[in-house]
């Protein structure tokens, strides 16, 4: 975890791909907990330290998660959410090159809890939720293709999930089709950018995450 951007209500930080952000049922020390115990030592608070989670990112993904510091700025951020306020831009390395360089992909998506996973369809089937990205083919390398990702909405695993169903799974990502895990047991799909009028003090807020390091990222060349 590093911070990427702290004030009084809000903080962001960069996850790596092995952090939980919230409490499951693996009993490891999840992503809130850490960013508690960081505020806690810095501002030498005693008792409790208040941190909202606004929103989530799968244990796999790395990249920019938002939380709130304050009730005020939680409350405000839900709704942001809820509204697609929050602007977030992903980016995915895949094996196969989509056949368009930059398209909307809109599919309907059924989340079978059992297997966590979701299922992507054509047509709205039930029980679907609509699922809306932006893709855009930025850069390759030898192997690997790289896309920008913009989210429309937010659904469980939607860009892998839809990724998928184009042809293109994401590097690592088994449960959706990819041949072989990476060897840190992350998938390529990064939470790269992130854009928001601040909850509060109504500021432009625009961040953008590192890469991860590794070898995993390296060596594309941006078109």
């Amino acid at each position: 975890m590093t911070v990427v951007y702290e004030d009084n209500h809000i903080i962001v930080v960069n996850k790596t791909a092995s952090e939980i952000v919230q409490a499951d049922k693996t009993g490891d020390t999840p992503l809130s907990e850490t960013v508690k115990q960081y505020l806690k030592e810095k501002y030498q608070k005693p008792g409790n330290v208040f941190l909202g989670v606004t929103h989530r990112l799968d244990r796999p993904v790395s990249g920019l998660v938002i939380f709130a510091r304050t009730s005020k700025a939680l409350t405000r951020l839900n709704e942001m959410f809820r509204s697609g306020e929050v602007k977030k831009t992903y980016w995915a390395v895949v094996k196969n090159a989509p056949k368009e360089p930059e398209n909307e992909l809109v599919h309907y998506l059924v989340r079978n809890e059992k297997q966590n996973k979701s299922f992507a369809y054509d047509k709205e089937v039930p029980n679907s939720k609509k699922a809306i990205l932006d893709y855009r083919l930025i850069g390759h390398s030898e192997n690997y293709y790289l896309l920008e990702v913009d989210l429309k909405t937010g659904r469980h695993h939607q860009i892998r999930c839809q990724l998928a169903k184009m042809g293109c799974p994401i590097k690592g990502d088994l449960k959706y089709g990819a041949p072989r895990s990476n060897p840190d047991g992350s998938i390529c799909l990064h939470a790269r950018k992130v854009r928001f009028i601040h909850p509060v003090s109504k500021e432009l807020i625009e961040l953008v995450a590192p890469l991860p390091e590794g070898n995993l990222w390296k060596g594309f060349e941006l078109l």
